[in-house]
């Protein structure tokens, strides 16, 4: 890999200044963070991540999608989405949510839990969401969406952002018009998948858009959309200038991104892998998946018991799979086995021998 330069202009590090300092302490300070994903997001991935984080390196992280009208009822921290554990900084948890008093509520449970800043998804594009007008459902009224941002705003006074979709193929006035609306209502930085609801995953996100909307408006972007390697996340750095980027589904195969993106910008190694370097080939990817399963097969069992556990690990191998050579059959492996004891023998007999992992899968992000 090649390290890049960027051109940084005055407008782009106000930006950027302004994206690092979501944190209370300034402490956002590197390139890469995760995506909010549904049944993915939640603790035990966040600690896995964080195992491959760069000496120094801060970054911003989600939680799953969180139902402002359950959340005031909840008890945060108890719930599979709110768990979380005691050194994590920079929550950015993810709201579902259209009316004021359930946001209002919804807000200062969140602050009081932890969080540094608020993401409203607007790009959820599945049906649960929609028929509750949430998720890429705000996106049919421009003006709508931006008072559920204005209200959002008014109820914290942490930094509110939005996750978004793009609205229509090759088109970006359309896109840039709601954003517009959205950065007047008083959001701190948009997150943008530019691909239309009706895509979902399939096709190729269109990072023209990313680009475009980049600049034209004076708040942050992060740019998300088919990022599966870190030759991906610099050349979406170049090709966009965004100010961040996030990753969803390839971070489940590959969370030792973050690790491979540090030793290119410079930082120390993560704290336990102290003298070693990120792994880098097919051999070396493969081995070292073997061992981040083990590591994510104790947390879920750490984070949520062994029923649950078991059913949020499945989900983890089966996203994460496809970039691994016989993926289909180490999956097929650990939806046979009915315990962490299970889970452990056949990982231990899978990866006994060399296995491989391929750089991208047809699979979009």
């Amino acid at each position: 890999m090649s390290t890049q330069k960027f051109i940084v202009t005055e407008k782009a590090r106000m930006k950027i200044n302004r994206l690092r300092q979501v944190s209370k302490n300034n402490l956002v300070n590197f390139d890469l963070c995760l995506a909010p994903m549904v049944g993915l997001s939640h603790a035990a991935l966040r600690e896995l991540c964080l195992e491959y984080m760069p000496q120094g390196a801060h970054s911003i992280w989600p939680t799953e999608m969180l139902n402002s009208r359950r959340l005031p009822s909840e008890k945060l921290g108890e719930t599979p989405e709110t768990a979380k554990h005691e050194f994590e900084e920079n929550l950015v948890p993810q709201i579902l949510g259209n009316e004021e008093s359930f946001i209002a509520d919804s807000m200062a449970k969140l602050e009081a839990w932890g969080a540094v800043a608020i993401d409203i998804n607007m790009g959820c594009p599945v049906q649960k969401a929609l028929k509750h007008n949430y998720g890429v459902a705000l996106m049919g009224d421009a003006k709508y969406a931006a008072e559920v941002v204005r209200m959002s705003v008014r109820n914290t006074s942490l930094p509110v952002s939005v996750k978004l979709r793009a609205v229509h193929e090759s088109s970006s006035d359309g896109l840039y018009d709601f954003i517009k609306e959205i950065e007047d209502a008083g959001a701190s930085w948009i997150t943008l998948h530019p691909r239309t609801p009706a895509q979902k995953r399939r096709g190729q996100a269109d990072w023209d858009q990313i680009r475009e909307i980049g600049s034209r408006i004076t708040i942050p972007i992060i740019g998300n959309g088919d990022i599966q390697t870190c030759e991906d996340i610099l050349r979406m750095k170049e090709e966009t200038s965004c100010e961040m980027v996030m990753a969803g589904r390839a971070l489940t195969a590959r969370p030792w991104m973050f690790w491979q993106l540090g030793e290119l910008q410079g930082f120390a190694a993560p704290l336990n892998r102290t003298g070693e370097i990120a792994p880098q080939t097919p051999l070396e990817e493969g081995a070292e998946y073997g061992r981040a399963l083990k590591k994510m097969a104790q947390l879920c069992e750490k984070y949520f018991g062994e029923n649950l556990g078991l059913r949020k690990f499945r989900f983890f191998v089966k996203t994460g799979c496809p970039w691994m050579m016989f993926g289909h059959q180490l999956y097929a492996l650990m939806t046979k086995a009915k315990s962490f004891e299970e889970i452990e023998l056949y990982l231990g007999e899978f990866f006994a021998r060399d296995q491989e992992m391929t750089k991208r899968t047809e699979l979009r992000q």
